[in-house]
């Protein structure tokens, strides 16, 4: 086992991005001028997830310190998403992962879509 400041930074980054989830979550809380977006809006974009697992993965990025929760106390009660400065800062990084996968899907010749990302613009 690794101790807490001695990590390898690719397993950190796994432990971060990791996951069927994350980076979609990441892509749709770039969109639309990164206006906050509400938990049933998220869950309608990413589609098959479950709530238990949108759940999950918003609050692990918010503990990576990626994503912002908002509640409102209002009736009924409100919650937004948001990307942090620090999760705006991931997008250049995320961009050029993204431009390596479209290039390799089209060395596979596989169609390409992505409705959501900003990312990939």
């Amino acid at each position: 086992m690794t101790e807490k400041n001695n990590l390898c930074p690719l397993r950190h980054l796994t432990s971060i991005f990791g996951g069927k989830w994350k980076l979609p979550i990441i892509c749709i809380l770039s969109s639309d001028n990164y206006l906050p977006k509400r938990y049933s809006v998220i869950k309608r974009k990413l589609g098959d997830i479950t709530n238990v697992m949108l759940a999950k993965s918003l609050n692990e990025l918010e503990d990576a310190k990626l994503v912002h929760r908002e509640q409102y106390n209002e009736i009924p009660p409100r919650v937004e998403y948001s990307l942090t400065e620090q999760g705006k800062e991931t997008l250049p990084f995320l961009s050029q992962a993204a431009q390596w996968a479209i290039d390799d899907l089209k060395r596979r010749k596989v169609n390409i879509f992505c409705g959501e990302c900003v990312i990939i613009d």
